[in-house]
């Protein structure tokens, strides 16, 4: 694991370990302006996003999934959802030239997961959008009632026949302009 990255997830395992009032773990400062935390969100992740962080430890994306490991936003999954991820983090042609190693990846997905609220899917509004693989993420966020929805594929989201109000389909960029 890059030591970036490892720093990281230790800075966010002691982050939750103090606001679960866990003794002997204090969060690690830097001082940098940009890791005040202004605003709080619920979210759902797709997993485009979580394979963009593990790619690139400094883009976006990198940050949102720290923002939700570390509780700054909360992080909102659902059984459907979740398979999807575990499916991506077997698939190894995906992670060629990626300093990560598969142990290291199912790792960061159970803390990602054991931070994230579990939501159940109620109610189906399919068929609506393009690619009938998203459905399932578009329905977890209605039910969930989060605020944004955060992917990299806000095109097919948005050529959906049903049209709600919320949540706002936003990147990984936009919401953090969102949230700072």
């Amino acid at each position: 694991m890059p030591d970036r990255l490892l720093a990281n997830v230790i800075q966010i395992r002691s982050r939750a370990g103090l606001r679960q009032g866990l003794p002997g773990l204090t969060p690690i400062l830097t001082g940098i302006t940009s890791d005040v935390i202004i605003f709080e969100m619920d979210i759902v992740q797709d997993t485009n996003v979580f394979v963009a962080a593990l790619r690139s430890e400094e883009g976006a994306s990198a940050e949102v999934l720290d923002r939700c490991l570390a509780r700054d936003d909360q992080a909102v999954m659902g059984e459907a959802l979740y398979a999807e991820y575990e499916d991506l983090i077997q698939r190894e042609n995906l992670w060629r030239n990626v300093p990560i190693t598969a142990d290291e990846r199912e790792n960061l997905l159970d803390d990602f997961c054991a931070a994230a609220i579990w939501q159940p899917i109620y109610f189906r509004w399919r068929p609506n959008l393009p690619d009938a693989d998203d459905d399932h993420v578009l329905e977890l966020a209605i039910a969930g009632g989060v605020e944004h929805l955060i992917t990299h594929n806000i095109r097919d989201f948005a050529r959906g026949e049903l049209k709600f109000a919320s949540p706002r389909v936003v990147t990984p960029a936009q919401h953090l302009k969102i949230v700072k």
